[in-house]
């Protein structure tokens, strides 16, 4: 006698005894892409963001003030940036200071419907930088889904 004769016979599924889901969750929970007629202007939340950012760099205001406006990548790089620049300042000893500066020009472009990118210029004292962000209309509200403080 063979030992194949003793082995457990592995059990196939017919193709019609096998459950598909007809739907992806996310599809139906996930964010939702909102259109551009629907959501409210960006340039306010646009400037408010790029000052927002520029004070949580500094140190002046709380990263989680600006939580519910950008996405969890945004929030993460942020929040990498505003250790690393308490680090350097508790290393050179400064205290953390508002900044003073003032919001320049704004450049909009829409490269397709529920999505704006923006450049907005920021005067300091010191220097002028730039900040680009990215916007996307999601679940009826703008969120920020990248932010580059150049």
């Amino acid at each position: 006698m063979s030992n194949a004769v003793n082995a457990p016979v592995p059990r196939q599924t017919l193709p019609s005894k096998v459950i598909k889901s007809r739907f992806h969750s996310d599809d139906f929970f996930g964010q939702q892409p909102t259109e551009r007629s629907v959501l409210p202007n960006p340039e306010p939340l646009l400037e408010n963001l790029t000052r927002c950012v520029i004070e949580i760099l500094a140190g002046a205001r709380d990263l989680d003030q600006i939580s519910r406006w950008v996405s969890d990548d945004v929030y993460r790089h942020l929040l990498k940036r505003v250790v690393l620049s308490a680090r350097a300042r508790q290393a050179r000893g400064e205290p953390v200071i508002r900044p003073k500066f003032s919001i320049g020009s704004t450049v909009m472009s829409e490269p397709r419907d529920g999505v704006v990118e923006a450049v907005i210029v920021v005067r300091g004292r010191a220097r002028t930088r730039a900040v680009a962000l990215r916007l996307e209309g999601l679940d009826n509200r703008w969120r920020a889904t990248a932010i580059n403080v150049l």
